[in-house]
């Protein structure tokens, strides 16, 4: 008796670790870092790669020590949509003296452009999540994920632990109590009371494999007496597996799901990255322009200067009559011409504020905001001269870069994957299935002793009288007890494999023309040649490109130079007229032409320069430098938080190269 019990307890044990043992390992596998280990991950990782972020939604809550977490809903933050501590650092007295530096900082922290691109490379951590435990992935709007073609068994690769737990009593009458297997006609019912108590591992793998462990325990008591144990204890223990053969054999038909998701999170990052780019070209050229309309607005303030000095100059001349009356008038007309012009100078310069404002904030209508004016603190200079590289090299430069190339580099990779999935897909499905088992039975019984013969009936004559001395023989068994069993010994039977079963299956299915699966083939390899032509589009589109940037770079270098020897004649001209009129050799009409195509020399020479700066941001774009030129740290992006400054375009250490402009 000593030895079942320990044979029991043994048992029970290793049923035990059977079912809770794979559950570690399965989640001990968790490609989570600590804190400590982001900046080295940091600092690995290849160019464009976020995977380094405060959120990282690719990875599920340990079920250790918390056995609940994995059926609790993630925590995911609302939006912060008030604007960073650095706008109302930034203002002094009503106004916000910002440089270029410090509007892309506030871009990267409040711009809502980037805030709705954030979630995307999130939204992609959820499908890694989703396809490393067996699903589907969810695709992404808008960053050219392949869909997902082509029938393959399924794997679920997280573990599942099911298990069931029933009771049942049923009262059955009886009709024929032999046929109903009582055996006894007294009965006029049979009642059957069973409890079951079944527990089941499954989980798949990688390679299209399928295992499982079931370990089921009834309890059934009776009130037929044509049963050996009453109640009886029955348990079974089944260990089986599955593996494909054609169709879902191998790793890629089995984590295509995984491999297309991470390369879909690579899109999304990558999306990101040039959301940041195009975020942060807009603001330098937003700032640019604000730039370009307060020295316009300049500008025109000195034309309006000199027009009133010139008519009150004319009206001194006409009162001492040295100088006819119209000549007044004329002045007086360029002073409303010139106070014109200023107007719609300083509204395009309201309007460049504004748009400058939606662009760096996350509430351009947050009281503190809204009345301030914005001083640009950097002045509009002649850049360093960039070495203008062949345009073989720059375009080389710019297909390893800039992230929209990157992205359909990545696509394509998910093209092929499909198309080599769909084509494993084509095959028929042959799987191998096999099974082996312990059945074991125990219960409570009845105990007999040994058989004795006594004498019974006395045996009769023919005429029916008894014949003295002749007895029929009868037999008695003794009723010693009863014999009781439980989960133990049955579960000892298991283990002790007195009662084992085992099978082997092949299942074979073959789908007659196939034609599902020719046309997600078809449709894989079209999806595959059309990615490569795009590809190859988008190539051509970025030698353009950047064949333009560089036009446009020197193209706008020559306008500077020319703007800037304009005015300086136009500066000599004015001069020159002044006097000329002051000596009375010239007329107030050629002083006041003077004076106008001065403020149109001047304003076209900050023209220039911004342009020229912005031309410079375009060929930055172009090769895909902006952000190595801007030192903007993507991941600081992604989280909203700017912990180091940007370089603005046109600098060296922050110091403007090149003479300021003179205006």
């Amino acid at each position: 008796m000593t030895g079942r019990l320990f044979r029991s307890a043994a048992a029970l044990l290793l049923a035990a670790a059977i079912v809770a043992a794979p559950v570690a390992p399965a989640y001990g596998q968790s490609e989570s870092k600590s804190a400590s280990q982001a900046p080295a991950q940091t600092q690995a990782a290849p160019k464009f790669s976020l995977q380094v972020s405060t959120h990282d939604y690719s990875k599920g809550p340990r079920p250790f020590p918390n056995l609940f977490a994995p059926y609790a809903p993630i925590k995911v933050e609302p939006p912060q949509l008030t604007n960073s501590p650095r706008v109302e650092q930034l203002i002094h007295e009503g106004k916000m003296e910002l440089s270029l530096q410090d509007a892309i900082a506030l871009a990267l922290e409040n711009n809502l452009d980037i805030a709705v691109q954030r979630y995307n490379p999130w939204i992609a951590d959820t499908d890694i999540l989703r396809t490393k435990g067996g699903g589907a992935s969810r695709g992404l709007t808008g960053t050219g994920t392949a869909s997902v073609l082509g029938a393959i068994p399924a794997q679920t690769f997280d573990p599942q632990v099911t298990s069931s737990l029933s009771l049942d009593h049923r009262a059955t009458p009886i009709n024929n109590p032999f046929l109903a297997g009582t055996g006894v006609a007294a009965l006029t019912s049979l009642v059957n009371h069973t409890a079951q108590a079944n527990f089941q591992y499954s989980q798949g793998f990688h390679t299209g494999t399928a295992f499982a462990v079931a370990q089921n325990n009834s309890r059934v008591s009776t009130s037929s007496p044509a049963v050996f144990f009453n109640p009886s204890v029955q348990s079974t223990l089944f260990v089986s597996f599955s593996q494909q053969l054609l169709n879902g054999f191998g790793l890629l038909a089995n984590t295509r799901f995984i491999r297309i998701a991470r390369n879909s999170k690579k899109i999304a990052d990558l999306a990101f990255a040039q959301q940041v780019i195009t975020t942060v070209t807009q603001v330098e050229n937003l700032y640019w322009e604000l730039v370009f309309a307060r020295e316009d607005v300049k500008v025109k303030h000195r034309s309006v200067t000199l027009a009133d000095k010139l008519y009150n100059d004319n009206k001194r001349q006409v009162e001492i009559g040295t100088l006819a009356p119209i000549e007044v008038v004329r002045a007086e007309a360029e002073v409303a011409r010139a106070t014109q012009d200023l107007i719609v100078a300083q509204t395009l310069h309201l309007q460049q504020q504004t748009l400058l404002k939606n662009a760096i904030t996350k509430n351009p209508l947050d009281p503190a905001i809204q009345p301030v004016e914005i001083i640009p603190t950097d002045v509009v200079a002649q850049p360093h001269k960039v070495d203008i590289l062949p345009l073989q090299d720059a375009v080389k430069e710019a297909l390893g870069k800039r992230p929209d190339v990157l992205q359909s580099v990545v696509d394509l990779k998910n093209r092929d994957i499909n198309s080599r999935a769909t084509r494993n897909a084509l095959l028929p499905t042959l799987a191998l299935l096999g099974q082996y088992g312990w059945t074991g039975l125990s219960g409570n019984s009845k105990t007999f002793g040994t058989p004795t013969t006594i004498a019974g009936s006395q045996i009769v004559d023919a005429t029916g009288n008894p014949v003295p001395g002749l007895f029929v023989p009868a037999s008695a068994t003794p009723f010693l007890g009863i014999s009781r069993t439980g989960l133990g010994d049955a579960l000892g039977s298991v283990f002790g494999a007195d009662f084992p079963t085992y099978s082997l299956q092949l299942n074979l299915t073959i789908p007659i023309r196939n034609r599902p699966a020719q046309a997600d083939n078809a449709r894989a390899i079209l999806e595959q040649r059309q990615a490569e032509t795009r590809l190859q589009q988008l190539n051509n589109s970025v030698v353009v490109e950047v064949r333009n940037a560089q036009i446009g770079l020197e193209q706008n270098r020559a306008r500077v130079q020319a703007a800037q020897k304009s005015r300086i004649l136009q500066e000599q001209t004015l001069d020159a007229e002044q006097k000329k009129y002051q000596l009375g050799a010239s007329t107030i009409f050629f002083v006041i032409q003077a004076q106008r195509d001065l403020a149109q020399a001047q304003s076209v020479e900050v023209r220039a320069l911004v342009d020229l700066a912005k031309a410079q941001i375009d060929f930055d774009r172009a090769l895909g430098r902006t952000l190595e030129v801007n030192r903007i740290n993507i991941a600081d992006a992604k989280g909203g938080r700017v912990h180091r400054d940007t370089l603005i375009p046109g600098t060296v250490n922050g110091e403007i190269v090149g003479p300021a402009g003179k205006f």
